[in-house]
């Protein structure tokens, strides 16, 4: 029988989850990341769980195309528009990241303009070709591309989504060897400026990823029978080919399968609406769940529009690497910057000399040395001291000081204890900050819902979080350290394809849109069957150097599922709200219902059908969550915690049995994570292992 081992590799962690589909057992297993080279901390977990690489399913969330636009290290890049419209991804949209900085700092251009590349094309709002490419300009650019030199080309021109007939003889001429990125493939919906920034980051990144994939196969051995799927930030599965042509999908890559994750675990708990936040060792991802999780095509990264639909969340730096400051008005700072897995807080003992969150936590007695990763990493703690000390004594230095968390000092100074409160509360707050933007700024009241906390870091958050919302349900998850690694075992293998329409719905026609709608559903269903076949391929081939497909065991029609939705606004409007294709006749009273939920109100106005998407998805296999059943026997220490009078109980949470109860204050330690429940609350672990954390206010 086959294994599944889900793999999401983090900014500080690379976490592992192994699923036997015989015995419907699971295995974790934590290991720093190893950034320069991401395969490596793979292969040791691999080597760590003992487990053959053949018959071996792997579903890995990957950073390498996140880190690549992050940080700006991306491979040189061409851009080839239209003549005339070099500048569009540098003027963009004229919006200011900051509405009163007059004097903002203009940062560097995505593509230097010695590397922007016009031809003389051009196409009519209406598809008509009023200019077309010639052999000779077709052999002039080849020239250049050849002086230019380039690892990348990031093809986009105007209106490419009606006729992509010119963006094909260009990606001709580009020189073999170069990796290509066009638009009218990537992304053929209109707005030229996003549809631009998605098509380039993909270049920039593709090459990337296409070796690091490599790389990754060739390091798992010549015996690798398995299958590599790669998740994407649409929640979905897609095979390590497709991912290393597509890499812009994958941006938010492990935010998706911890989202997925929570679902899978809050489900089985019987909890479907939730508000969940997701704190690693260098950020935040916080999103909501109203019975399915929501997805955007309006996010950023590194402020960057990305126009592919992705999970919807907010992504903040805060995390358990967080450093900790003290600016130069004596206010404390926490984040965005992080220590990262090296060298990691100071605690891990690895040459890191910043404070952080963990180094606070520690101090405070929230993370026991000898306990972290059940035990099989033990912390400094006199280092975080020393560390979290430089904090206190620059905070009793300063003439007046402050932060956003209010502590005030007394005569005598800041105590170190005192200080690790002032990070955790900083940090906290901005957690809270960040799910009101998910919640109340949408509004949603965050008491309708279930706080579900996972990542390493989030138990050790979640009932500061939830009181400061007043919420009075939590869920932190079993395995919540690992919960992304669990949530890509849980995914579906998808494939989205989408197409912008920009119709007067008086002026379109049924068959019309039936026939545009089965166009994009065969491409969409095209690509998964595909895979299919490949994976089929690569589990008989000799050769261990290829890039499979997603975990599709058969492709027939009827495995396919697809969904139909359509973009609809009012004429004259700039967004549009997406909906559930029901038809033409339908889809007036639908929209003009969404808009008043939404608004409150709607307009007596003309309706605009802009895009066409549809997502087409292949059943993988069912992880099933087992009732839960205690793998250790309870033990129960008592720690001393400053600020706290009595000692707190220190549990092993693989040692409780269902339906236990726990009164806080109390640790719960386990092998991926450690659970701090506040004084006032109540944890019960429920049927799977799940613990439901209740309030009882004092």
């Amino acid at each position: 029988m086959a294994k599944f081992l889900g793999v999401d590799t983090g900014g500080t962690f690379t976490d592992f989850i192994l699923f036997d589909d015989r015995t419907k057992s699971i295995c974790i297993h934590k290991v720093l990341s190893t950034p320069i080279s991401p395969e490596k901390a793979i292969l040791q977990g691999i080597e760590y769980l003992n487990v053959a690489t053949d018959n071996l399913t792997i579903v890995h969330g990957s950073t390498v195309a996140t880190n690549a636009v992050l940080e700006g290290k991306a491979v040189r890049t061409v851009y080839i528009t239209n003549e005339g419209l070099a500048d569009v991804l540098s003027i963009g949209r004229q919006a200011r990241e900051e509405l009163y900085n007059l004097t903002p700092i203009k940062k560097p251009p995505l593509i230097e303009s010695e590397l922007c590349v016009e031809v003389k094309s051009r196409l009519s709002a209406l598809g008509e070709n009023l200019r077309q490419l010639s052999e000779r300009d077709l052999t002039e650019l080849t020239k250049q591309l050849k002086i230019l030199a380039p690892e990348a080309v990031a093809i986009n021109l105007l209106f490419s989504f009606i006729d992509d007939s010119e963006e094909r003889k260009i990606e001709k001429a580009v020189p073999e060897g170069v990796f290509i990125s066009r638009s009218s493939d990537v992304l053929p919906e209109y707005k030229e400026y996003e549809r631009g920034m998605t098509t380039v980051l993909n270049a920039m990144v593709g090459p990337l990823m296409q070796g690091y994939l490599k790389r990754l196969v060739r390091a798992l051995g010549d015996d690798h029978r398995g299958v590599l799927s790669i998740m994407q930030s649409s929640g979905g599965v897609t095979s390590a080919a497709q991912a290393g042509y597509y890499p812009v999908n994958l941006l938010l890559s492990g935010p998706a399968g911890g989202l997925k994750g929570a679902q899978t675990v809050a489900a089985a708990s019987g909890v479907d609406r939730l508000l969940s936040f997701d704190m690693g060792g260098t950020s935040t991802d916080v999103s909501i769940i109203d019975k399915e999780i929501g997805f955007t095509t309006g996010a950023k990264i590194g402020g960057h529009p990305v126009a592919v639909s992705m999970v919807d969340m907010h992504t903040i730096g805060a995390g358990g690497g967080s450093i900790a400051q003290v600016d130069a008005g004596g206010l404390l700072l926490v984040g965005p910057e992080s220590a990262g897995a090296d060298p990691g807080p100071c605690c891990y003992g690895k040459g890191g000399n910043q404070p952080t969150v963990t180094d606070a936590n520690v101090v405070l007695g929230r993370l026991l040395p000898e306990s972290f990763l059940g035990g099989a990493m033990r912390l400094d703690k006199d280092a975080a001291i020393r560390s979290v000390k430089t904090i206190a004594d620059e905070l009793s230095s300063a003439d007046k000081f402050s932060s956003e968390a209010e502590f005030s000092s007394e005569d005598k100074g800041v105590s170190v204890e005192q200080a690790a409160q002032g990070i955790v509360d900083v940090v906290n707050d901005h957690m809270v900050r960040a799910l009101r933007v998910m919640s109340v700024e949408r509004g949603e009241d965050p008491k309708d819902f279930t706080l579900v906390s996972f990542g390493g870091a989030g138990g050790l958050h979640v009932c500061a979080l939830a009181e400061e919302l007043e919420m009075t349900k939590v869920l932190v998850p079993v395995n919540a350290g690992v919960l992304s690694a669990l949530g890509m075992l849980a995914a579906d293998a998808s494939r989205e394809r989408s197409r912008t329409i920009n119709k007067n719905l008086k002026d379109c026609d049924e068959e019309s849109f039936e026939h545009l709608f089965a166009e994009l559903v065969s491409h969409a269903e095209g690509d998964l069957k595909q895979s299919a076949v490949i994976a089929s391929k690569a589990r008989q081939s000799q050769e261990a150097i290829q890039l499979t497909a997603e975990n599709c065991f058969a492709a027939r029609n009827d495995d396919i599922k697809t969904s139909m939705t359509i973009d609809v606004r009012y004429q004259g409007q700039s967004h549009a709200l997406n909906l559930p294709w029901q038809g033409l006749k339908n889809i007036e009273k639908a929209f003009h219902q969404k808009h008043k939920d939404s608004y409150g109100h709607h307009l007596d106005v003309d309706i605009e059908l802009v895009n066409i998407r549809v997502r087409a998805i292949i059943k993988q296999q069912s992880l099933q969550l087992q009732d839960w059943r205690p793998t250790e026997t309870l033990t129960e220490e008592l720690a001393v915690m400053p600020g706290i009078d009595d000692p707190v109980p220190v549990i092993n949470r693989a040692g409780l049995d269902a339906g236990q109860k726990i009164n806080g204050p109390a640790l719960f330690t386990e092998a991926s994570s450690t659970t701090w429940l506040s004084k006032g609350w109540i944890a019960e672990v429920d049927e799977i292992g799940n613990l439901i954390f209740g309030y009882l206010p004092v």
